[in-house]
């Protein structure tokens, strides 16, 4: 693929289902295996600032390899939230969010078969890194706190990536680095809360192996996202792209 070429529909797809796994192999896997690991002795467990930070890394790792052939999503209520922007096409949002969940299941199957080879395989493993309210919450928050922070985060995060990927507010080499901060910052927030989903495809995969609770609760992880994505498009087209129309206009 050379610089003049635009990525094929394929390409577009397959970075976006890589993106996806490299996101939920390296957040969900470190929630797994390292966030309690050893029950916190010797100080070798990373606990919730390091899952935090392992869904920072992954994403800008991921946007970095893969952003500039797909755009770099790897989670539908971006790729929702930026066609009601405007700033993606409807035609193709329904390809995006099915390779993003298969990359997502994928990830989360590779997390089972090395859990079949370890320790083995238990729904609480997948169901303790589930999204949700009540017993999936770690700080046992209900209902409407879950879906709030899920919708308020997954909305400051469009934010950012609307800001700095496609209004022209910061140089194209430094998004990644913002995107992969912001959900750093997000994720500190919602750990306790919600245990920080912000992507319904990433909830999705862990919910296919939660049991009964996660997939019971996995309608919030799917809209939750979506909403909070939704308003903050339709916010940002109504501030920003009304101002820069108007700016324009006065130009000419």
């Amino acid at each position: 693929m050379t610089a003049q070429t635009a990525p094929s529909t394929g390409q577009k797809l397959t970075a976006e289902l890589l993106g996806t796994f490299i996101l939920v192999f390296g957040v969900i896997g470190t929630a797994i295996f390292a966030a309690g690991f050893g029950g916190g002795e010797g100080g070798l467990n990373v606990g919730f600032l390091g899952v935090a930070f392992a869904l920072g890394l992954s994403v800008l790792v991921a946007a970095y390899a893969f952003g500039p052939v797909s755009g770099g999503h790897f989670n539908p209520a971006v790729t929702v939230g930026l066609a009601v922007a405007g700033r993606f096409s409807w035609g193709e949002v329904v390809g995006y969010i099915v390779a993003q969940i298969v990359g997502g299941a994928l990830a989360s199957t590779a997390l089972l078969g090395i859990l079949a080879f370890g320790p083995g395989y238990e729904s609480a493993t997948f169901a303790g890194a589930s999204t949700g309210y009540g017993v999936l919450s770690p700080g046992g928050f209900g209902l409407g706190s879950a879906f709030l922070v899920e919708a308020v985060a997954t909305a400051v995060f469009l934010f950012v990536i609307l800001s700095v990927t496609t209004a022209g507010r910061a140089a194209a080499n430094f998004a990644p680095l913002a995107i992969g901060f912001t959900l750093t910052a997000i994720a500190l927030v919602s750990i306790p809360v919600s245990n920080a989903s912000f992507n319904p495809a990433r909830s999705i995969a862990t919910a296919i192996y939660g049991g009964g609770d996660a997939l019971g609760q996995l309608w919030l992880s799917i809209v939750a996202p979506i909403v909070g994505a939704i308003v903050a498009a339709l916010v940002f087209r109504l501030v920003f792209d009304r101002a820069r129309a108007a700016a324009a206009a006065a130009a000419e």
